[in-house]
């Protein structure tokens, strides 16, 4: 048996053994599985993110850093990406920030050794993290986050009829299926919600919130700035947002456990608020379409297209893809050292 199989037999063994397992588990299991296993992206893979449709978006985050670097004085920082990919955008990105001067030491927060080897073949002077604790602690860190986040384990808090309860994961006969676990009290329910109708479902991502919480903390006190790609919300608020992508099409997620894309959108609210605890400045969240444009990107397509008249057509609609249909849903939030300027982009 395939060890992906293997993972979905262990999940049905210990449930069947100690009853169901919370979402956050069995999210946390399914994707480490599946980015340990396979590049996920592009048309072989299940999805395609920004930095893949186009160079333009890992140049202009470039651009973005090296800016921000500049007016706080041109420091000795650290360029960090979480979750890199194939180190598209990293790639893209230092690439342009070197024309304009900023050559930092690079550091890939992965996991998985497949996209390793992909991210070594692009960036092979970098140093790689299994997690942000190793990251440098001497030096400002200029850190982007795009599509990192939404991956993330979230548990989720169902209102039914004489409450909220904790949704679990349980097996039947090999299929896995969401159930009502035990009831939550409602003092962790947000006071806004606690009155939505039954059915209603909430998200939250302590994972999230807690890699949040300590890069804030990092930046608050080393300089620099966090800059937070993804599809989202500025919650809280209620809506079941999980979903499994495989083939580049929409999937059960409770299936095939390590074989698929699991994400949920990302509560920029909740992120944006566990930065301000920890000391940090913010600027957003606004959409990726107004944040690209504030950074340049119609004049930089227009350049591209000039300088590449027979890819004009493909480029003009990467333009419109990355700034229109990918424009509202996906958010961008950047998280700044109160000692240093205000990020560009968000005005």
């Amino acid at each position: 048996m395939s060890e992906r199989g293997d993972l979905a037999d262990r999940l049905a063994r210990a449930i069947t053994l100690a009853g169901p397992i919370s979402l956050a588990q069995f999210m946390a299991a399914a994707n480490q599985q599946y980015y340990a296993t396979r590049d996920p992206l592009g048309s072989g893979g299940d999805f395609t993110t920004a930095p893949e449709i186009s160079q333009m978006f890992g140049e202009l985050i470039g651009l973005w850093g090296a800016d921000l670097w500049d007016r706080a004085g041109r420091p000795h920082a650290a360029w960090v990406e979480l979750g890199p990919g194939r180190g598209t955008l990293s790639t893209d990105a230092l690439r342009a920030a070197g024309k304009a001067g900023f050559v930092p030491p690079v550091h890939l927060v992965e996991t998985s050794p497949v996209l390793r080897a992909a991210q070594a073949e692009r960036l092979p002077h970098a140093t790689w993290h299994d997690a942000i604790d190793t990251l440098p602690a001497d030096r400002p860190l200029i850190a982007v986050a795009n599509e990192f986040f939404d991956a993330l384990p979230i548990r989720q808090l169902v209102k039914g009829t004489g409450g909220w309860f904790e949704r679990l994961v349980a097996c039947q006969d090999t299929l896995f299926l969401p159930i009502a676990g035990k009831q939550v009290p409602d003092g962790v329910i947000p006071e806004a919600l606690r009155d939505a109708a039954a059915g209603s479902v909430i998200e939250t991502s302590p994972a999230s919130v807690a890699i949040l919480r300590s890069l804030a903390q990092r930046i608050v006190a080393q300089g620099g700035a966090l800059l937070v790609v993804d599809y989202g919300y500025d919650g809280p608020a209620v809506g079941d947002t999980l979903q499994a992508v495989r083939g580049h099409a929409y999937a059960n997620p409770y299936e095939a456990p390590g074989e698929q894309d699991l994400t949920a959108h990302v509560d920029f609210g909740t992120l944006a608020a566990a930065a301000i605890v920890e000391g940090a400045q913010v600027a957003g969240p606004i959409g990726q379409g107004a944040f690209l444009g504030a950074l340049g990107i119609a004049a930089r397509a227009a350049a591209l297209a000039k300088a590449a008249p027979d890819r004009a057509e493909r480029i003009t609609a990467d333009h419109q893809r990355l700034t229109q249909a990918m424009g509202t849903l996906f958010q961008v939030l950047a998280v700044s050292s109160p000692d240093w300027p205000l990020p560009a982009g968000f005005a």
